[in-house]
């Protein structure tokens, strides 16, 4: 039979397929064989240790996935609704090409300057009736991706059949959009889950299933599949997805991994499958920090001066620099009486720092033509833009055509709210950051800290929104982990554009002892290493940029005592180490030790807590 993990009616003929068509045998590492009356097509990754096989059954378009000769997904439906007829339910294959490819690629604003690009891949053509349509296919090390391809003057898909039926009870972290994460037995799941979605079995299997290159589908989420065990993906913002000829979803990807820090080898995997090596990264784009600036002329002069002292890049004017950024009234060409913009962009020019303007959806929507020639003229750097819609087909299609245009005018873009990145910063990469995540303005607690790691930062950048405390303001209301984990947060989580002081005012950040780590952290890197986690208990991530070693511990609601190692040192070598801790005083002290290859530091953070190194290479 063929398995199921949704209920469609018009979905359950067993139709018995004959003789299949003309196959075509490829690269090693893929192979064709035989169970029973079905012919089995496989595509295995480099190193052999990922297998996704595919068949067709009963008529049924069925696949499997095992990772290091153990099977994790078990056989699952693909397919998919259109113009109310199933595809996948009664398929031929009737060819399949493989292919190998292995190159590597530059990657400036990554958190490894170069990205290896290694798989063994196939497109399947497949016949269900008169609809033609392929199935794309990748095999990584520890992870599989597949998308569909169909070819026709179909109008509406309604429902994405793609199932994952895992073969043992599992954990997963539930979410959705900028909510918290709850850690649920998967046949016990009630909501929806975004992707990515990270699930365990709380031993010695680690899974994340994601999506890249979304340029103008809806948003899919997860539910619980009809059977145990089994997810399968669900359509819950759009009626329907139009489509318009050709038709080309997005990549839906399993990774699999033995430790929870192991997941991390795949954060780069939505890059991996987007854009081509002809995609570079222009001169222009700077990555940075940025502080948020009052809404005055003079407020964005100490800004200005605050951010060129600490040696940030940007500061931005947030909701509020052009009036009600709710209301279609206001308007995003005018700025307020009481803030000269083009006088400040100047300003920041002759300090090297840009500003950053924000202009909500609506301004967006009505005057995204007209702001960017104008924004230009003013000299401004880059946009970010507010209460997107990520959600829908429609929201989707003109968040990318708005982003690519304001990115072909050579502006940087951060993106928040609701919005998740899929991969599309390597075709534009002036989109530098989106939010997508629960960052200190909804008071996340150390547990939330702690997952983030291993799941949201899987689908790339987020920016946080660091709400660090001042002589004026603890911010007690939003931060509820230790000012020690808030600095180790900013080489842990990963976003080129980070927003550093969200509410702060500049001349409150008295105690420069306090905040020297934020003016010397970089935000993008050239080799980073997961040394150590369990998600939601701690965590601990290595950077390197330069010669300089970064390194952030942070722990979970409990507290952590373990050790790192440091192996990833240089040989031969001593390294001038200064730790940033949690005080008694709920303050940060400061300390200096020499460190070399081998060595080990050992950690007793108490709950919430966290520490921050550099390492940096002595003469």
């Amino acid at each position: 039979m063929i398995g199921k993990c949704i209920k469609i009616a018009a979905l359950h003929l067993m139709i018995a397929v004959g003789v299949m068509g003309f196959v075509f045998r490829g690269v090693a590492g893929s192979a064709i064989y035989n169970v029973g009356n079905a012919h089995i097509y496989n595509v295995k990754s480099p190193d052999g240790r990922t297998v996704f096989e595919l068949t067709s059954r009963e008529g049924g378009l069925l696949y499997r996935v095992r990772y290091d000769g153990q099977e994790t997904v078990s056989w699952s439906d693909l397919g998919f609704v259109v113009d109310g007829r199933g595809v996948g339910v009664h398929t031929v294959i009737s060819g399949v090409k493989y292919t190998k490819y292995n190159h590597s690629f530059v990657w400036p604003l990554g958190e490894n300057e170069r990205i290896e690009n290694n798989y063994n891949g196939a497109v399947f053509n497949l016949m269900d009736g008169d609809v033609s349509f392929s199935l794309v296919v990748r095999a990584y090390a520890g992870s599989v991706a597949f998308r569909y391809e169909m070819i026709g003057q179909h109008r509406h898909l309604t429902l994405e059949r793609t199932c994952f039926n895992f073969t043992q009870p599992l954990t997963i972290y539930q979410y959705n959009q900028e909510s918290v994460f709850a850690p649920v037995d998967l046949n016990s799941m009630q909501k929806t889950c975004d992707f990515p979605a990270t699930l365990t079995n709380n031993r010695d299997l680690f899974i994340s299933i994601g999506e890249a290159d979304n340029t103008g589908y809806t948003k899919a989420e997860l539910l619980r599949g009809e059977t145990n065990n089994s997810l399968s993906v669900v359509i819950n913002h759009d009626t329907s997805v139009s489509l318009n000829g050709s038709f080309i979803s997005p990549w839906r990807t399993i990774s699999m991994a033995r430790t929870a820090i192991g997941l991390h080898d795949y954060s780069d995997l939505y890059l991996r499958l987007t854009g081509t090596d002809k995609n570079r990264v222009p001169a222009w784009v700077l990555p940075g920090k940025l502080i948020r600036s009052q809404l005055t002329t003079e407020d964005g002069m100490r800004a200005v001066d605050f951010a060129s002292k600490e040696k940030f890049q940007y500061i931005l004017f947030d909701a509020g620099w052009y009036g009600k950024e709710f209301n279609s009234s206001s308007d995003p060409r005018r700025y307020i009486e009481q803030l000269d913009i083009p006088k400040v962009v100047q300003y920041g020019k002759s300090k090297h720092v840009g500003i950053l303007l924000y202009v909500n959806y609506v301004g967006l929507r009505n005057y995204i033509d007209d702001i960017i020639p104008l924004y230009k003229k003013w000299g401004v750097a880059g946009l970010k833009f507010g209460f997107v819609d990520g959600l829908s087909q429609k929201g989707i299609e003109w968040l990318v055509t708005a982003v690519k245009k304001v990115t072909d005018s050579g502006m940087i873009v951060n993106v928040h709210d609701n919005y998740k990145p899929t991969g599309l910063s390597r075709l534009m990469p002036g989109w530098l950051t989106q939010e997508g995540v629960r960052g200190d303005e909804n008071s996340p607690d150390a547990f939330h800290t702690t997952v983030l790691p291993f799941t949201r930062f899987l689908a790339g950048p987020a920016d946080f929104t660091f709400c660090y405390p001042n002589s004026k303001n603890t911010f007690s209301k939003n931060l509820k982990v230790s000012r020690a984990q808030q600095l180790a947060l900013t080489v842990i989580y990963f976003s080129p554009l980070q927003a550093i002081f969200w509410y702060g005012r500049p001349e409150d950040y008295t105690d420069q002892n306090e905040i020297e780590f934020f003016s010397r952290v970089p935000t993008v890197w050239d080799e980073t290493r997961y040394l150590a986690g369990d998600i939601g208990k701690f965590i601990s991530v290595a950077r390197r940029k330069g010669n300089s070693w970064y390194i952030g511990n942070a722990a979970g609601l409990a507290g952590w005592k373990g050790l790192i190692k440091l192996d990833f040192l240089e040989a031969g070598k001593s390294y001038l180490g200064e730790i940033w801790q949690d005080s008694s005083e709920g303050k940060i002290f400061k300390t200096t030790r020499i460190f070399k290859k081998g060595d080990k530091i050992y950690l007793n953070l108490k709950g919430a807590g966290g520490e921050a190194l550099i390492l940096t290479l002595r003469p």
